[in-house]
């Protein structure tokens, strides 16, 4: 299929319609195209089908010509991102948002992730050049077709977030005694496991690869990017993957950031689920902390500068005391 050639203007949501009962689906199925052929809207629709992705649709002669794009629109132009080129949509969908049941075509949650205008640049069967004017999205791409039927979607502005972190744990130096500056470290527990860092980036994370169950945490970010730091431990027997440290968030690296600001804005991602939890955190409390983690069982008493930038490899701003 290429771009904006689905037909003559009467059967240009054929395809669309083939696809939908409008007694089972709440999305409207129009049986004509717009009598209003000549706007220049867009729409980008977060969908939380099968498989999460955005649905990128472009006003054109009188539909909106799709694509969905698994990972989102590229944020940097050093990666390009697939884009399948699906069927032409009614210019109602522009609005759209809601639940598909279930069973049918492109069942689950959908929402409006940005609307706005865009401006032409080049439109042709194999290429579509254009400027995005939103409030989330904004910028100008260029879709191409690659060899077969498949898409891609390059951006030609310059990077609009920064590059992801080194995926390298900062970790602690031994010590037998607090410090004797308490008051200007946390202490958290020393949970005994394995170091997991969970790089998430358009609703995906490569960490479940080996671990199945992070997609839900990952999809759940939705287009919302983070590299979390924690450690998969043993609690009651069963494995819990507790995070303690944020270093990369919404597009912005926060290694250089102070530990505390790196705290608030984990706790404010509000991370609790089956299997998954916020580890917690006192700060200037180094004796409560060391007779709890001896009370569980626990191997030790992790203390955290609470000016200190995140540093990958051993620091001597964390501190692995015994309990």
């Amino acid at each position: 299929m290429t771009a904006g050639s689905t037909g003559s203007v009467a059967d240009k949501l054929e395809r669309y319609r083939s696809k939908r009962d409008p007694d089972r689906t709440p999305e409207p199925v129009p049986d004509t195209p717009s009598p209003t052929p000549d706007g220049n809207a867009f729409v980008i629709q977060e969908h939380h089908a099968r498989s999460l992705h955005w649905d990128l649709r472009l006003e054109r002669d009188g539909v909106l010509v799709s694509w969905a794009v698994p990972k989102g629109l590229p944020a940097d132009p050093a990666i390009n991102h697939l884009a399948v080129h699906t069927e032409d949509h009614p210019m109602e969908y522009l609005t759209f948002h809601g639940e598909i049941p279930q069973g049918e075509y492109g069942g689950g949650t959908m929402t409006v992730w940005d609307t706005g205008t865009y401006d032409v640049e080049k439109w042709s069967e194999r290429e579509v050049k254009f400027v995005l004017r939103g409030r989330r999205a904004s910028g100008r791409f260029v879709l191409f077709q690659t060899r077969g039927k498949n898409w891609m979607i390059h951006r030609m502005d310059a990077p609009v977030r920064d590059p992801f972190p080194p995926l390298e744990p900062m970790l602690p130096t031994r010590r037998t005694k607090i410090p004797k500056d308490a008051p200007d470290y946390a202490f958290e527990f020393a949970w005994g496991g394995r170091r997991l860092l969970v790089p998430i980036d358009g609703g995906r994370t490569d960490a479940a690869r080996e671990h199945p169950w992070l997609r839900g945490l990952a999809e759940s970010f939705g287009s919302r990017t983070a590299v979390l730091d924690g450690e998969l431990a043993t609690l009651g027997g069963a494995e819990l993957l507790v995070f303690y440290d944020l270093l990369y968030d919404d597009g912005h690296s926060l290694t250089a950031r102070p530990y505390t600001e790196r705290r608030a804005a984990l706790e404010a991602l509000n991370l609790t689920g089956a299997r998954w939890q916020t580890a917690p955190s006192w700060p200037g409390e180094a004796d409560p902390v060391r007779q709890a983690a001896r009370e569980q069982g626990l191997p030790g008493v992790v203390a955290k500068r609470l000016d200190s930038p995140y540093e990958p490899g051993p620091s001597k701003s964390w501190l692995l005391l015994p309990p």
